[in-house]
């Protein structure tokens, strides 16, 4: 039985006043606290990498990132996802131990290891038990320091990212952030997502280990580790295994420069039933001190389920099923981004929509009723994101990122409280201004040019 109708038919069996009583408003919450920092203490080795250690929680765990300032943002035009390959090569096995070994090292101590790249940062992470923590230190340590890159390994792994191409580039969202990208950060390694097949079938094994060692090093590394474990066993591991490693070369400073003008650029998909829409602009990083209250203006228009562009395009029009806007960010940069699926002959009501809803936010603040529901979702949201030792490691990496004080998070439920229904709509004048937002379409070209011809110049 399908989800909607048990639904239907559960609601069916109940009595008159308990579906009269379900729609009575929930009791007002209590007074919102502020977020507690866990007390962490850092050291800098003398070859520049840094430390942190974060006591936290009950559980007799813990969970280790090493994370290093490289990533998509060290990559040239022909290098797009070297970065990945190396990050899944360096799974494949270190000098000291097999692929197999790793795994059954990692297991034994009640964890494992994993390996992710991102646009400015790479992450090589793993758990285990709390008393073991020394020993994930010198695993990890292995896998950073000593990859093996086993040329009998490069083939497959070349040939996953070309099935891994062929997906992304069959998905019409991947395809319009794509787009979008390109158009706001042009040839910087922020607007290249995609690679092209021939690159993929290029990457030589002298490439990755370049690659590596251009780019890992003690100078760009910091460690963190938090959850329940001896802080001194730990620190004492970690200059054991790295206090060896070479300096490098510090993060580069590569910072992009995004343009955003209204413009319709259209991904054309023959016989799309849907279109999917991007469309966005860039906005102040989290340096800014408008940012939490950008991000609560955010979240009120696009970025929650009961959110205006969401009420609007799928609760009352029934355009889309799950419409999101959010504030994307990196060092020193960000965009706001609001994204939907529509039906491919609402494609240009939808646009029409969405613009109304931003124009109304600009033109009057909302009710305080309104903000303060959203405040309420934002802070419980956050509190409810940030109980376990990984998501705290996530709030202090993004500080130390961005460079923000620890009163960016102990005063973070504060600063959303105090944001003003006028503050709302002021930043929604000065930030979200769609005479210069980017559009990006991936649909049906020929069924829905016309339809969105009045909401912006189509750049063929």
């Amino acid at each position: 039985m399908n989800r909607v109708l048990s639904t239907m038919l559960f609601a069916a069996l109940l009595p008159a006043g308990s579906l009269l009583a379900q729609k009575e408003l929930p009791p007002a919450g209590g007074q919102p606290k502020d977020f507690t920092l866990p007390k962490r203490t850092t050291v800098t080795m003398e070859n520049g990498l840094a430390l942190t250690l974060v006591p936290y929680g009950t559980l007799p765990k813990v969970t280790a990132y090493v994370v290093v300032r490289t990533g998509h943002i060290n990559e040239s035009a022909n290098e797009v996802w070297l970065s990945d390959l190396m990050g899944e090569w360096m799974k494949e096995g270190t000098t000291t131990r097999s692929a197999q070994a790793l795994a059954r090292d990692a297991a034994k101590i009640g964890g494992s290891i994993s390996v992710s790249v991102g646009d400015d940062r790479m992450f090589i992470s793993g758990d285990a038990l709390g008393e073991f923590a020394p020993e994930l230190v010198k695993l990890l340590a292995d896998v950073v320091r000593n990859p093996r890159f086993p040329e009998s390994e490069l083939l497959r792994l070349k040939n996953d990212l070309q099935r891994r191409l062929s997906v992304e580039k069959a998905d019409p969202q991947t395809l319009a952030l794509q787009q979008f990208r390109k158009r706001l950060y042009g040839e910087h390694p922020y607007g290249r997502l995609l690679p092209t097949e021939s690159d993929v079938k290029d990457f030589t094994a002298e490439m990755v280990k370049q690659f590596y060692s251009e780019n890992l090093g003690a100078a760009r590394t910091h460690i963190y580790a938090a959850g329940v474990f001896d802080a001194s066993k730990v620190e004492e591991a970690v200059r054991t295994e790295f206090s060896g490693w070479p300096r490098g070369s510090g993060p580069v400073a590569n910072l992009p420069n995004p343009v955003s003008k209204r413009a319709i650029y259209i991904v054309d998909r023959p016989g799309a039933a849907q279109s999917t829409i991007y469309l966005g602009l860039p906005v102040p990083d989290p340096s800014s001190p408008d940012w939490i209250p950008l991000d609560i203006t955010n979240s009120l228009l696009g970025g929650s389920f009961a959110s205006r562009i969401t009420t609007n395009i799928r609760e009352n029009k029934g355009y889309t099923y799950s419409p999101y806007s959010r504030v994307s960010a990196r060092l020193r940069d960000a965009y706001w981004l609001e994204t939907a699926d529509v039906s491919t002959d609402v494609t240009g009501p939808s646009l029409k929509e969405i613009f109304y809803e931003i124009n109304r936010l600009a033109s009057a603040p909302p009710t305080s009723e309104e903000l303060k529901g959203i405040q309420n979702y934002a802070s419980g949201i956050f509190v409810l994101r940030n109980s376990a030792p990984a998501m705290i490691l996530n709030l202090i990496m993004f500080l130390d990122l961005h460079g923000l004080p620890d009163q960016f998070l102990s005063n973070y439920i504060r600063t959303i409280y105090q944001v003003t229904p006028e503050q709302v709509q002021r930043l929604t004048m000065k930030y979200l201004r769609p005479d210069d937002m980017t559009i990006v379409i991936a649909g049906d070209a020929k069924k829905i040019e016309k339809q969105v011809a009045p909401y912006g110049r189509i750049v063929r």
